[in-house]
């Protein structure tokens, strides 16, 4: 996808202060069973087509409204992933801005995790 030089901008901007995890420091952090949550930002037609298995839902859109009920742990390791890795950096700009102390966005989003072969759910898996 061909983004617009305004939204390259906010999110070159966001990832100035986010830290990354690419898709085998993922791999290796899901297999040494450390605790995290994985969550998926793409909005509800991408989750429904296909999603990270483990993986919980909050939308760009919401997650800021319902990421305190849904994981009060300000501490907790939050790994947020998008389509292609920019949604989760403004995402989780955002939630370390609330307050959360330990908060990677996924480099590459869920094309990287497909092209990594990592485990999915859901009917599509590309």
């Amino acid at each position: 996808m061909k983004h617009t030089p305004g939204f390259l901008a906010i999110v070159e901007d966001a990832k100035s202060r986010v830290r990354e995890i690419d898709t085998p420091e993922y791999a290796a952090l899901r297999n040494s069973a450390t605790a995290h949550m994985l969550v998926d930002v793409r909005e509800e037609s991408e989750w429904a087509a296909g999603h990270a298995d483990g993986a919980i839902h909050l939308g760009k859109g919401i997650i800021e409204r319902d990421i305190e009920t849904r994981q009060p742990d300000k501490d907790l390791l939050l790994v947020l992933y998008c389509g292609g890795g920019y949604r989760s950096a403004l995402a989780a700009d955002a939630l370390q801005k609330m307050g959360y102390r330990n908060v990677r966005s996924l480099a590459g989003g869920w094309r990287a995790w497909n092209a990594a072969g990592l485990p999915v759910e859901g009917p599509q898996t590309t």
